[in-house]
């Protein structure tokens, strides 16, 4: 039976990659999720309380976070810190506002309506119909670049994979998402939509970075942060609706 289990997860993965696609030859890598519902949240863990279901419509998510050449080839400059690390190493360095920017550069040209990802539609990617420890398994090290020991972001897609082909979910960099950071899961969404107001000033990152602990890197892990704020540790990965 597990055998087949696992059998199904990697056919799911490797048909993610077949669907995967680009709008234009420098926009970041799309993989292709269903429409579905699933438990959101984590017992135990305050701000990630109460565990709802959430059901989503179909979307498409970098396979990747935002590479510092997507981001070049974009925005025409490179606003992170570890340059040495090249075109193929995760963007840093970024606000939500900067990364607010590109999506709308993006948006502009390939006419298509990307987005930072909703908590929700990046916790949905993240658990990938399962329930582990970190996005991809309940191993770190086979998933995660994060723990201080590595000394800086690494190139993306160098660690395994979850079971729907993407990368990077757990460690290497923060990822920014569209909403507003909470005390907890109350009053939230089940929709898949953002939860947001007009005067946020606090986003939420998720997935943890190659400078935090193991702890931030797991699947249900919410991190709050002025909308302002840059950091070597800080990027995101795309997402776009689909019809």
């Amino acid at each position: 039976m597990r055998k087949v289990i696992a059998l199904c997860l990697v056919l799911g993965a490797m048909n993610a990659q077949a669907q995967s696609f680009r709008d234009c030859a420098d926009c970041p890598v799309m993989a292709p999720l269903e429409a579905g519902s699933f438990q959101m949240g984590e017992s135990g863990r305050l701000n990630a309380l109460p565990v709802r279901t959430v059901t989503l419509s179909a979307f498409a998510i970098g396979k990747f976070e935002v590479t510092q050449g997507e981001w070049r080839a974009i925005m025409g400059s490179n606003p992170s810190k570890a340059l040495s690390c090249g075109d193929i190493c995760p963007v840093e360095n970024v606000s939500w506002h900067d990364a607010q920017a590109f999506v709308e550069r993006l948006a502009a040209k390939t006419g298509q309506p990307y987005r930072l990802p909703t908590e929700a539609e990046w916790e949905y990617a993240c658990r990938a119909g399962e329930r582990h420890d970190f996005c991809g398994g309940d191993d770190r090290d086979k998933v995660a670049w994060q723990g201080d020991e590595y000394g800086s972001a690494h190139p993306v897609g160098s660690r395994q994979p979850n079971a729907w082909g993407l990368h990077d979910m757990s460690g290497n960099v923060w990822e920014w998402t569209q909403d507003c950071m909470h005390p907890n899961y109350q009053g939230a969404p089940t929709d898949g939509s953002a939860w947001t107001e007009p005067d946020c000033k606090s986003r939420v990152l998720r997935g943890g970075s190659w400078l935090s602990g193991p702890q931030y890197s797991r699947s249900a892990l919410r991190f709050g942060f002025s909308a302002k704020f840059r950091a070597g540790d800080f990027g995101f990965r795309v997402v776009r609706p689909l019809k």
